[in-house]
């Protein structure tokens, strides 16, 4: 199946050249789309000059920090509108190790959804604080039992999606960002019925650099799980939209 990884970016210059080679190591017929928010560091200079020697890797320039979530959405219209049959999202700081990716693949064989899972038998996040492992792990229980999700491990980033899938979805209608993104994507997928699997990873914290998590990526989590409990989700019951309009500036 034609398949493309989406890897937003802001400042990782120095994890990205390597997460590159490492990517199309394992999976070599794949596709990467960098979606870079404007990084002062040069990491889209640097993506565009990889991108220029080797036609597998694409890149999309935003013009700031506009989120995690619109990204992703990003990425899933551009999957959809140039024919890749499955969609993946990866970090970029290596917590998302390129191992899995193979056992990503496979399982997508018979899913809609596939979920590197870090809370189902063999997962794991050897190297975090006790304090990460409550937040973390108190925030996806709160979400799953909240919500009543079947999954394991509902605001994990490692993840394939079908287009096949999306494209019956109004992506347009997403405007949640970093775990509260994961968690909607999870419960819609959930909700309507696709088919949804989890294989094992192991989680470590990024390499060099510093975390995208904050008090307002937490807050909004938990805000969002709490609304949609009483209130439902509008993606769940809304239709696709006619003709959804790119929404991806120039790219390569």
């Amino acid at each position: 199946m034609k398949s493309l990884i989406v890897i937003p970016t802001y400042n990782e210059r120095e994890n990205i050249a390597g997460l590159i080679d490492d990517v199309l190591t394992m999976v070599p017929t794949t596709d990467l789309l960098i979606i870079d928010d404007n990084s002062p560091d040069g990491t889209g200079e640097l993506v565009d000059a990889i991108s220029a020697q080797d036609t597998r890797v694409h890149v999309v320039h935003r013009p700031g920090k506009l989120g995690l979530g619109t990204a992703y959405v990003l990425g899933f219209q551009y999957a959809i509108d140039n024919g890749y049959d499955l969609v993946f999202e990866m970090d970029a700081d290596y917590s998302h190790d390129p191992k899995y990716l193979p056992d990503i693949f496979a399982a997508a064989g018979d899913a809609d959804l596939v979920i590197g899972s870090r809370y189902v038998k063999g997962g794991d996040t050897p190297n975090w604080s006790a304090l990460r492992k409550f937040i973390s792990g108190g925030g996806n229980t709160f979400a799953r039992m909240v919500l009543f999700i079947p999954f394991h491990d509902c605001t994990g980033g490692y993840r394939c999606y079908r287009t096949n899938a999306l494209r019956q979805l109004n992506l347009s209608l997403i405007s949640t960002q970093g775990y509260a993104f994961q968690v909607e994507m999870a419960y819609v997928f959930w909700k309507r019925g696709f088919r949804v699997r989890e294989v094992p990873i192991v989680f470590m914290d990024r390499r060099v650099g510093k975390s995208k998590m904050s008090r307002k990526i937490f807050l909004e989590a938990f805000l969002w799980v709490v609304r949609t409990r009483f209130q439902g989700d509008p993606v769940v019951k809304a239709p696709p939209p006619v003709q959804p309009l790119p929404m991806y500036p120039a790219h390569k």
